[in-house]
């Protein structure tokens, strides 16, 4: 069932699923820029840094 379908209907159970399923999504998709995000910059510097 699609949120554009006519026999949907935003009941407290959808808010709930739907509000934790995309603060999940949003965590991860933050998560994912940050480190690849880090990951280019770190590749940009050269590697300054020896380990």
């Amino acid at each position: 069932m699609f949120p554009f379908s006519f026999e949907w209907v935003w009941d407290a159970g959808h808010l709930i699923f739907f509000g934790g399923f995309w603060y999940a999504v949003s965590i991860l998709g933050a998560g994912m820029t940050y480190v690849i995000l880090k990951a280019a910059y770190e590749t940009m510097c050269d590697g300054e840094e020896h380990h």
